[in-house]
């Protein structure tokens, strides 16, 4: 029987197909690496008995970066990433072993279907996907095909099937467009971004960015707020004036007139017109003009209207709105989120789509109504040939789906049935009158039939637009006209739905890219969301946009990317040659990074007016060990240290506090050691600031503090305080904080594990013995007498904190809580073992006591 290995792109979309095609008759089971779970079931495959399995990826299988010695800022001359760096593929996420997971599952298949999404970054995984299992595949003849791609837009039985039963190939030219745009970015990115951040992070003390970035989308994204903010800043007012005038008749509302001539921008001509109105009492009617009209339906919807409608409608940022789509689309509720597609292809099943909604309480009547009076056939719009519209799939609820989820697919779900109705139809009535010599109108709407806003009421015709009934040589009375002084506006900050718009117009990123670029302008405090979800520059965002427009306006405006943009869709439609494409870009950017380096002291000009000179920043904090002066602490991203005597600046750890440590030296170098936390309830620990960028042993690597340090004898070093392997987490150490009495702990130096003990203890020391069960390093403790919990009365006792029945009830394990978005407890494996400092070896036989302690 041969074996047929199923890849899709995440563990959700794995299940459900899986359980679609063995009609819910499959078992599964976890993969090696704990994150991708594999269904197995029997069928049949090409007319032949066959067992499959099926499974997934998260995501990109690897990911570009520059071989190790070319990721050294330091050493590294960022003209070198254009042409000289090698760059190697390398697993996206390390820790998820998905090389070799994929490889364990795939050994011994004969064929393979490749479930990815169905989109350019989906095919470049493809081909991931089959680097990774082809070498261990059956080899099959030379004229036997083993590699198959189903294509499909939903997550329902019928498209299933159909992918199921009409499988093609991987497209490669897809897939190299992809690999084109990752290098580019990648070697643009990095060199123009490596030498700003060096450059005015060397010279400011208070840019509040910890990486001035550069991206050949994301720097014209940037462009397009800064230049709507120059436009205000550079907009002056104008005043003009305008007649308003009221009139009524009866017992009718007032009506409120238009005036002709719209306004005049001198007071005296506006006063005179108002003179000479004022010499009638009366508005004649002078004619009355009806007119039917319709409001049209809205296409079928894509990507960016959708971006668009969640950003300005329901105040979702476009990344977020992605995010709930994908989800949307796994659990089968939508059709594939990323398409710029608004046609449906004449075989789409239009009325079984409709008729999934007709249990949905919300808009239940309206289809019903569509399905017994007959659909409307969709305007017709842009098919792109990439995936039909985004389509509800099936019927849902808000318990099922949550607020925000709700929000998007209850948006989705009324925006398709409007496609399939009727046009809204309205009467437009136009009043023209005549007050004197001066011409005025009004004109309003009266509903005809609703057509698609009855389920999509916030496009409806308002009731009070409807007109008073009237004709030609009606009167009515004057109740007031008056010259109203106004003045023109400024336009205002881009929202995200304009800027989504202005990205698209102009080529800047694709459907699914859009959303990230604008997440980064934002990460990189280059830009606010304000309410409304508009779109502040900050100085930092503007002075670069100013800067690269006096430097290289080229580097801003969204021409270059425009053009690169349609050369790599050549390449995916197999018209270009990606090597071609590469070098001729790379060549580009590399003169024009050349010349901005050059030309640096011009954008310099622009920064020293917004920004405070390093030296002038910060507050005095510790002792440079060079010149035993006091270095200055900046605080602002990213935190440093400055000595401006010697015109250093050391590097600090992110997103802690950081004060002084005890005046406290380092004996390596003389510099002051500082103590870093991440707050009361997370780590601590101190490090020298030339040690921290300036590793003193070749085991060391840039970024570790003193609990990393193998210094054989510094009392702070990790050989001094380490006590045993981490209970979670390969590699990491467990060390004492000796700045956490009375609430002791030790924390791991790799990861985010807590161990809390000995509360109340007058002092806990790490003892030069160890442990003869496990070979952690015993404590010793000194309790108070008044509160000590060890046994008839005693207050010190050496033991091992982990085998130590003394110790036993006094160890508790938790998660440093951290400061930055997203941080927290991540749990790890349970139970490893410990170890001697230095030379840590797992235990054989102490999961059972690890189990007891940590609980």
């Amino acid at each position: 029987m041969r074996t047929v290995l199923m890849v899709a792109e995440k563990p959700s979309l794995a299940q459900s197909i899986a359980k679609i095609l063995s009609k819910g008759n499959c078992t599964s089971r976890k993969g090696l690496n704990g994150a991708c779970s594999v269904h197995e079931y029997a069928g049949s495959f090409q007319g032949q008995g066959a067992r499959f399995k099926m499974t997934s990826v998260c995501g990109h299988v690897m990911s570009l970066d520059f071989i190790g010695k070319y990721n050294n800022w330091d050493k590294v001359d960022p003209a070198e990433l254009f042409s000289k760096a090698p760059t190697e593929k390398k697993e996206a996420n390390p820790k998820l072993n998905m090389v070799k997971f994929l490889q364990v599952e795939g050994r011994g298949c004969d064929y393979v279907v490749l479930w990815l999404d169905c989109d350019k970054e989906g095919e470049n995984i493809c081909f991931e996907v089959l680097d990774a299992i082809q070498p261990v595949m059956n080899q099959a003849s030379d004229r036997e095909r083993t590699v198959y791609r189903a294509k499909f837009s939903s997550i329902t039985d019928t498209d299933i099937w159909n992918a199921m039963n009409c499988l093609g190939e991987p497209n490669r030219n897809e897939a190299l467009s992809v690999d084109a745009r990752q290098e580019l970015d990648l070697r643009i990115g990095c060199a123009f971004t490596r030498f700003q951040t060096k450059y005015f992070q060397g010279k400011y003390g208070n840019l509040d960015s910890s990486l001035i970035s550069f991206g050949p989308c994301q720097t014209p994204t940037l462009g397009f707020c800064v230049e709507r903010h120059d436009k205000i800043q550079s907009f002056k007012p104008e005043t003009y004036w305008v007649l308003q005038a009221k009139v009524f008749r009866g017992k009718d509302g007032p009506l409120t007139l238009d005036w002709n001539r719209v306004r005049v921008f001198d007071r005296d001509v506006g006063q005179m017109f108002v003179n000479m109105a004022k010499t009638s009492r009366e508005a004649q009617v002078e004619s009355v003009s009806k007119k039917e009209k319709a409001k049209q339906r809205p296409q079928a919807l894509n990507t960016v209207e959708m971006l668009r409608v969640a950003s300005s409608s329901l105040g979702m940022g476009p990344q977020h709105t992605m995010q709930i789509a994908e989800r949307l689309y796994t659990q089968g509720y939508i059709s594939y989120p990323r398409t710029e597609t608004t046609h449906y292809p004449e075989n789409f099943d239009l009325k079984g789509a409709l008729k999934q909604q007709t249990s949905n309480p919300m808009w239940a009547e309206e289809v019903k109504a569509l399905l017994s009076t007959g659909l409307n056939r969709p305007r017709k719009g842009a098919d792109v040939g990439d995936h039909p519209p985004i389509t509800p799939m099936r019927s849902a609820s808000e318990g099922e789906l949550g607020s925000d989820g709700w929000r998007l697919y209850d948006y989705i779900t009324r925006h398709f049935i409007a496609t399939v109705s009727q046009d809204c139809k309205y009467l437009q009535t136009t009043i023209e009158f005549s007050i004197g010599p001066e011409a005025f109108s009004c004109s309003g709407k009266t509903l005809i039939s609703a057509g698609y806003t009855a389920v999509m009421p916030w496009q409806g015709i308002p009731l009070e637009e409807a007109m008073p009934v009237c004709e030609r040589g009606d009167s009515f009375t004057v109740d007031e006209i008056k010259l109203v002084e106004k003045q023109t506006c400024p336009p205002d900050f881009l929202t995200e739905a304009e800027l989504i718009t202005l990205m698209e117009k102009h080529g800047i990123g694709t459907d699914a890219s859009i959303p990230v670029h604008i997440n980064n302008i934002c990460q990189r405090n280059y830009v606010t969301v304000e309410n409304g979800r508009k779109l502040k520059p900050t100085n930092l965002g503007i002075v670069l946009v100013h800067g690269y427009y006096k430097t290289d306006a080229e580097l801003v405006l969204p021409t270059i990317r425009s053009a690169v943009e349609k050369q790599l869709n050549l390449i995916s439609l197999g018209k270009a040659n990606f090597q071609q494409v590469l070098q001729h870009t790379l060549d580009i950017f590399k003169r024009k990074f050349h010349y901005f380096v050059d030309s640096i002291p011009s954008m310099d000009e622009l920064m020293e007016v917004s920004f405070s000179p390093i030296a002038a920043s910060g507050k005095p904090l510790s002792r440079c060990g060079k010149c035993r002066r006091f270095m200055k602490y900046i605080q602002a991203k990213p935190s440093r240290l400055h000595c401006s005597h010697c015109d250093e600046t050391y590097s600090l750890p992110q997103n802690g506090a950081i004060k002084l440590y005890k005046e406290l030296r380092c004996p390596l170098d003389e510099f002051e050691l500082v103590l870093w936390t991440s707050g009361p309830r997370g780590k601590s620990y101190p490090l020298c600031p030339y040690c921290f960028s300036n590793p003193p042993f070749r085991d060391m690597k840039k970024g570790m503090g003193c609990n990393e340090c193998t210094h054989p004898s510094c009392q702070h070093s990790l050989n001094s305080l380490g006590i045993g392997q981490c209970v979670e987490c390969d590699g990491g150490v467990l060390v004492l904080d000796p700045t956490s009495g009375p609430k002791w702990k030790m924390a791991c130096n790799k990861c985010n594990v807590v161990v809390h003990f000995f509360e109340h203890a007058h002092r806990v020391q790490v003892a030069q013995e160890s442990c003869d069960a496990c070979e952690a390093s015993l404590v010793a403790v000194d309790f108070n007498k008044t509160r000590t919990p060890l046994p008839a009365g005693e207050t010190q006792h050496t033991g091992c904190v982990f085998c130590d029945p003394v110790f036993q009830d006094l160890v508790e394990l938790k998660h440093a809580t951290m400061r930055y978005r997203g941080g927290g407890a991540r749990r790890g494996g349970r139970g490893r073992g410990r170890g001697r400092r230095g030379n840590l070896r797992k235990p054989k036989d102490k999961m059972a006591a690890l189990a007891a302690y940590f609980v």
